[in-house]
């Protein structure tokens, strides 16, 4: 069961492509009833305009995603609210499982798994995050939906590009808070969830594939360009949290954390030597700034939102198809799965090459997930690195665990 009504949520500034794609992704959601409020910058509008009402569209021209996201709660008029970043591709099934926890009133918030760019390994899982700012992974045994709570100083974490929480939970602490422009908003708002004794699940099988994407704080190659906010932002927390910590000490492990981060990336080439300093600087720029910056009290989120508006008039109900090529068939393959898509079918392509190279995943801005990879080689980590399969024995194997994800009604494996 599933709410009646939810309210995705996304921000996003300077990366229209990325949100196109995205939303093109979000509308094969297996959902009864969803609406999409956008809040961007005027180069995002323009990229909305072919959507016409179909999503809510709301300016925020200042670069802080905690005002954004709040200016997207009060747009939203649904019993529950999802966030998903603007480069994050989500599966299908994403939005049902995220929100099917909240059939339980008892639950505030749900978090899913976070698949990392172009491949199919992890990016982030379940998680704890504690009162320094810091992140510990949390063993699960089955990869099924668990509800766990948190308590002072230890909150349950849920990630920015795939959460979801009761709207008057959200609304009643104030939404997220705008003192975090870009880094630990979410951390922030898991440790307030936590000290109100709030139940959070964790959700497997709510998956989103999350990218790499330029940025004015980062490369594609997640090679910071400025480390002033990561500064700031942690000296804010320190001051909302770590009251009983020696902040000072944090502040040291995190900047050497960074510095080793940054030398990493010179042994790679990646950036110059002299590029270290500078960027350090940044860092320690940023904490002097956050130690001083002001924090306000969070007020209610009380504005009334405007109706209810879903994407779909009714949820999409084509059936899921799963196709297969080899290389030299994979262009008369696409352009059939291309076909398939626009009459509203969730498509999954499969390219399987003679060899065992790593299989990745993308999804074509026509609406096809195209997975592509070696015949004998891994697509999951932890998988081996050459297995002898039989054509048609590997496709049907991957059709096999993927169908939960992209034919939710089916059922199947993750």
């Amino acid at each position: 069961m599933t709410p009646g009504r939810v309210s995705v949520v996304i921000a996003s500034r300077g990366r229209a492509s990325a949100l196109r794609l995205c939303l093109t992704a979000l509308a094969q959601n297996r959902h009864p009833a969803y609406e999409v409020i956008v809040v961007t910058d005027a180069e995002g509008e323009a990229t909305l305009a072919p959507w016409g009402d179909r999503i809510r569209v709301r300016r925020c021209d200042e670069a802080n995603i905690s005002l954004a996201r709040n200016i997207g709660i009060e747009a939203a008029a649904g019993e529950v609210v999802a966030f998903l970043d603007d480069d994050a591709l989500p599966e299908p099934g994403w939005l049902a499982a995220l929100t099917s926890p909240f059939a339980d009133e008892t639950v505030a918030a749900a978090g899913g798994f976070v698949r990392g760019p172009g491949h199919l390994g992890w990016q982030w899982r379940a998680r704890a995050a504690f009162a320094d700012g810091s992140c510990r992974d949390l063993v699960m045994e089955r990869d099924e939906t668990m509800v766990l709570r948190g308590r002072l100083g230890r909150g349950i974490k849920t990630e920015g590009t795939n959460m979801a929480l009761r709207r008057s939970v959200l609304a009643a602490m104030g939404g997220f808070d705008p003192a975090y422009r870009f880094y630990l908003d979410e951390t922030d708002l898991n440790l307030r969830l936590a000290a109100l004794g709030a139940r959070t699940a964790v959700v497997p099988g709510a998956q989103v594939h999350h990218g790499y994407l330029e940025s004015p704080r980062r490369r594609h190659d997640r090679v910071p360009r400025d480390l002033s906010e990561i500064g700031a932002s942690l000296a804010v927390f320190l001051r909302r949290h770590g009251a009983r910590l020696d902040g000072n000490a944090r502040i040291e492990a995190e900047r050497a954390a960074q510095r080793r981060r940054l030398l990493h990336h010179m042994q790679w080439g990646r950036i110059a030597p002299s590029d270290v300093g500078p960027l350090m600087a940044g860092f320690d720029a940023g904490v002097s700034e956050g130690r001083l910056r002001e924090l306000k009290r969070l007020s209610p989120l009380d504005e009334p939102p405007p109706p209810f508006a879903p994407l779909h008039d009714d949820m999409p109900d084509m059936p899921s198809v799963w196709l297969s090529a080899r290389p030299f068939t994979a262009r008369a393959q696409m352009a059939e799965a291309a076909m398939l898509a626009a009459r509203g079918h969730v498509v999954t392509l499969l390219v399987l090459w003679p060899d065992a190279r790593r299989h990745r995943l993308r999804f074509d801005p026509r609406g096809v997930w195209v997975q592509s990879g070696g015949l004998f080689g891994p697509s999951l980590p932890g998988d081996p690195a050459f297995r002898y399969w039989r054509f048609a024995e590997r496709a049907a194997f991957e059709e096999a665990r993927q169908r939960a994800l992209r034919d939710p009604a089916a059922g199947g494996a993750v």
